[in-house]
């Protein structure tokens, strides 16, 4: 059994999480996507002390990896690999798109002939997004996709396509009410991270710390400042 602090910020959300043996005994968030620098470590210390647990208790620190926000993988990533660092402990890095995903299979009913479509919000008409079965198996792979009448013509009709994600709302347009299932209300928490994160601990599946990067899926763009009148 491992006791694992589960780390999500790759959105608007900043969360933490505690499991052990892959259950959750704790966990907490916040939705304000400027608060992750500042309230991460506090978000720990309340879970923490929630649980009766110390952090040289840990086995393992879990990271939601990306897609995301490239300054909230940044934050995730740098206090976890300081935990893992100071505390000599391994890290696992999860896909957000594949966490976002268990999170439905936790609260909703899926069909075999459902797919699952998370989708996270990028610029304009842009989501990050993957194609999950059942079982959580990649039926596609992590990509940016700019959404269009047609992006889906592939998996329809032949399944029912369950799609979600704080970039969802974009496909409402594209994908009408036959074969598809939209969910609105999934978000993502850092326990979704839990029972992924104890079977990647089981099989020793750990991230390299001095070399571990967020996967960003896209280059950083910043913007210049508008000049002041």
């Amino acid at each position: 059994m491992a006791l694992i602090l589960a780390i999500e910020t790759a959105t608007e959300i900043c969360s933490v999480s505690l499991s052990l043996n892959g259950l959750c005994l704790a966990e907490s968030r916040l939705e304000n996507g400027n608060m992750h620098a500042s309230m991460l470590h506090v978000l720990v210390d309340k879970i923490l002390k929630e649980s009766q647990k110390t952090l040289s208790q840990l086995d393992a620190i879990a990271i939601s990896m990306g897609p995301g926000s490239y300054t909230g993988l940044r934050v995730g990533t740098s206090a976890a690999k300081g935990f893992c660092f100071a505390l000599n402990i391994p890290l696992i890095a999860i896909n957000t798109l594949q966490s976002l995903s268990n999170i439905v299979l936790v609260q909703t009913e899926i069909k075999e002939n459902m797919l699952l479509v998370p989708m996270i919000n990028a610029r304009r008409m842009e989501v990050y997004t993957a194609v999950y079965t059942q079982k959580l198996e990649a039926h596609t792979q992590t990509h940016a996709l700019i959404l269009h009448e047609n992006a889906f013509d592939d998996l329809l009709p032949e399944h029912t396509l369950v799609y979600f994600g704080n970039g969802s709302y974009k496909a409402k347009d594209f994908l009408g009410p036959k074969n598809t299932l939209h969910l609105p209300n999934i978000k993502l928490n850092a326990s979704g991270l839990s029972s992924l994160a104890e079977k990647k601990f089981a099989l020793q599946d750990f991230e390299n710390l001095s070399t571990f990067e967020p996967f960003y899926l896209k280059d950083f763009i910043g913007t210049t400042p508008k000049k002041r009148l």
